[in-house]
């Protein structure tokens, strides 16, 4: 889904419309998320969509917040990014087509995957407040995994 670009000039930071609009990125340990532990979801700075949970988040030591895989892929889109030197997978968000940051293969777990994500596409919801924030069916990421953290 296309917004306004006009619109979202007003409703985001410059920060945050340069990123999700014009593919840019955040300084590395100089963003909001790089280092934050609290349990909560990462949603779509524009559309709210949740996309991230804290329980697949892990400091790879990059600067940005970095994830083992979103809540669900298919909220995602991944398009080959050859603005640098290299060939990177870049990953937008599905319903506001917003860049989020990279994919690479060279995260822990199962898929080898690390999604590294700028801040400024994201708003975090913190585990306590998801159901006063309209998330309450994301609680179940949470249950029965209090020692994780």
């Amino acid at each position: 889904m296309k917004h306004n670009k006009e619109s979202l000039k007003k409703q985001l930071s410059p920060m945050q419309y340069h990123v999700t609009q014009e593919n840019g990125t955040e300084p590395p340990f100089q963003n909001e998320y790089f280092d934050l532990e609290a349990d909560g979801i990462y949603v779509d700075i524009i559309t709210g969509k949740a996309l991230f949970s804290s329980r697949d988040k892990y400091d790879a030591g990059c600067g940005w917040p970095s994830f083992t895989k979103p809540i669900d892929a298919h909220d995602l889109t991944e398009h080959e990014d050859r603005s640098l030197a290299r060939i990177r997978t870049e990953v937008r968000s599905k319903d506001s087509d917003a860049h989020l940051g990279h994919v690479f293969p060279d995260g822990p777990g199962e898929a080898g995957t690390r999604y590294c994500i700028n801040s400024a596409a994201l708003r975090f919801i913190p585990k306590t407040d998801l159901e006063k924030e309209g998330y309450a069916a994301y609680q179940q990421l949470f249950t029965n995994s209090e020692d994780q953290r």
